[in-house]
């Protein structure tokens, strides 16, 4: 974990705490001090040593000492002393979803409930139903709450994951002994949070490979260690296991560890159809034992009648029939990606000047941004009001005609409100390059209100696409309610885009909507929703979920050029 982010824990540790107390004030200051850090592009010890902590938009004197305490001495007494004024388990209940500070509170102090297990024995019981305001269906949320809770103590998101296997895969190719080395699992998948981590790397030198591997920096503990196996535990308690294979078998061994496990089923009961019996080590001629295929994944496709798939489909969804039929998607890829079509800047609640995110594009080869700040209903993110939105435009307007190949589009991320009316007016919306609608409160409206809400917002002619649509924070927060199928016909009728959010912790659309979306004959825009230019790195994720989810190229708006984004809809 960076240093950054070890200091923003803290920030956000203490924010957490001080809401549990009611002081929503000071509880807002410390979160949002703790999300400018996250984003922040420099080590903040660099920051610290040049005296400008407090130049953090967010970071006023007291936050500021707070911060210097933790780089200085790796604690902070503001915290400790906070940790100390709350009921033993109050902060651990908070960790669920849907048991927010007040709830904690009451479950400790009407049922002396002290930790999580003691709740989920309460609930068992049938006592929390008997408290005023809750019944049968509340307890039973928290059961479920529980259960998610602790399914996801082992599991990290893709986004936080990924930098892990580009330092772990970067590393062990340092190594002469290791010919090829790749991560498998649900991490090559791409799936949206990721277990254990399987490494393969193939190798003549199998001690060696191992060596290197046992030695890694970011190891704190070895679990086992052995010329074809090894196991370490990483810092952040990410469990990794290595296997070194000879050269002919790293492919069906690649095929093997990738999974999922469904597909390799499928795979192996039509390999038995066909006379060949697939494993590990190779695919071996049933009746002669010799082996047919192994060397890589293509040819043991192509030899059981197969075109190739790509790791992010196999999850038995019918990808093995179309591949057998010849009718397997043209992915989407990384390259065909021209822009982003949701960043926020120092307008609303941003860390970074428009310039800076037109850098942070352009060195990713990106050909446009669409500026989509959030308006005035979103007073804690500083949204911008028609006076100042229209001085945003100006500005871009400014920009572009510095720029030679790039575009940055004007735009907003409108809220939606109760009735599905956008709190921004037609006459500056008309204005704008896109428009995203979004909605940001009211999430346990029933489904009813909620698809008509969005429904009606999509409505308005001047909205070119819904943001985050079903609100979900993988882990944290489930999706709202919403009829996903008639939300999908009035989008493809309407031509308003669904997004694909690509902020690592809401991926949404998920993978399985997005196709579902793309059936319904909606085009879907990849957003990265970032607030600082370091985050437009995400945008490769949202492509993962819309290879996950089969969309072509066709299928993403980010592939096309500006202007016709702009007037896709209008």
């Amino acid at each position: 974990m960076s240093v950054n982010n070890e200091v923003a824990m803290v920030l956000y540790e203490i924010g957490e705490i001080l809401t549990v107390k009611g002081d929503t004030f000071r509880s807002r200051a410390y979160q949002m001090a703790a999300q400018r850090i996250t984003a922040l592009t420099e080590d903040i010890r660099a920051i610290k040593a040049r005296g400008e902590l407090e130049a953090i938009p967010g970071v006023g004197k007291s936050i500021s000492a707070v911060i210097s305490e933790v780089l200085e001495t790796g604690q902070s007494k503001v915290l400790e002393e906070l940790r100390e004024s709350l009921p033993k388990g109050v902060r651990d209940l908070m960790e669920l979803e849907g048991v927010g500070p007040k709830l904690s509170m009451k479950l400790n102090q009407e049922l002396g409930v002290t930790s999580i297990d003691d709740l989920e024995k309460a609930a068992k019981e049938g006592k929390i139903r008997e408290l005023k305001g809750f019944g049968e269906k509340k307890e039973a949320n928290i059961l479920v709450s529980i259960d998610a809770y602790r399914s996801r103590q082992t599991r990290f998101l893709l986004g936080s994951i990924l930098p892990v296997i580009d330092q772990l895969t970067g590393y062990m190719k340092g190594s002469d002994a290791v010919l090829k080395v790749e991560v498998a699992g649900s991490a090559r998948r791409r799936k949206e949070t990721v277990g254990d981590l399987d490494v393969l790397a193939s190798s003549l030198r199998p001690e060696e490979a191992t060596r290197r591997f046992v030695t890694m920096p970011p190891v704190i503990r070895v679990i086992s260690e052995g010329p074809t196996r090894s196991t370490v535990v990483l810092e952040g308690q990410i469990h990794v296991d290595l296997r070194v294979v000879a050269p002919e078998e790293y492919g069906s061994a690649l095929l093997y560890f990738t999974g999922s496990k469904e597909h390799n089923i499928k795979l192996r009961t039509i390999g038995v159809k066909k006379g060949f019996k697939l494993n590990e080590y190779g695919l071996f001629d049933r009746d002669t034992d010799r082996r047919v295929a192994g060397e890589d994944e293509e040819g043991i496709y192509k030899i059981l009648g197969m075109d190739y798939m790509p790791p992010e489909l196999r999850e038995n969804m019918g990808e093995i029939e179309a591949a057998m039929e010849h009718r397997l998607p043209k992915l989407v890829e990384w390259e065909q990606i021209r822009g982003d079509l949701h960043v926020h800047t120092k307008w609303s609640d941003g860390t970074a000047a428009i310039e800076e995110m037109v850098e942070k594009a352009r060195s990713m080869g990106l050909k446009y941004i669409a500026v989509t700040d959030h308006t005035k209903s979103l007073g804690i993110a500083r949204g911008l009001d028609e006076t100042r939105l229209r001085e945003q435009v100006k500005e871009i307007e400014q920009v572009n005609r510095g720029l030679d190949g790039f575009r940055v589009l004007t735009g907003t991320e409108v809220d939606v409100k109760a009735d599905g009316s956008l709190d921004l007016p037609d006459s500056i919306l008309r204005d704008l390059d896109f428009v995203v609608a979004s909605i940001h409160s009211g999430f346990k409206s029933d489904v009813e209100k909620m698809t008509g809400r969005l429904i009606a917002a999509m409505g308005n002619e001047y909205v070119d696409a819904v943001g985050h649509p079903t609100g979900r924070i993988i882990q944290k927060r489930s999706p709202y309610e919403l009829n996903l199928e008639r939300v999908f016909e009035e989008a493809a009728k309407q031509k308003v885009m669904m997004e694909i959010n690509a902020f690592p912790d809401r991926l949404d659309l998920s993978d399985v909507n997005s196709r579902a979306a793309m059936k319904a004959g909606c085009i879907m825009e990849i957003g990265t929703d970032a607030h600082a230019s370091n985050q437009v790195d995400f945008l490769p994720l949202g492509v993962s979920v819309a290879r996950r989810g089969w969309l072509e190229a066709e299928d993403v708006a980010n592939t096309m050029p500006a202007e016709r984004v702009i007037n896709f809809r209008r």
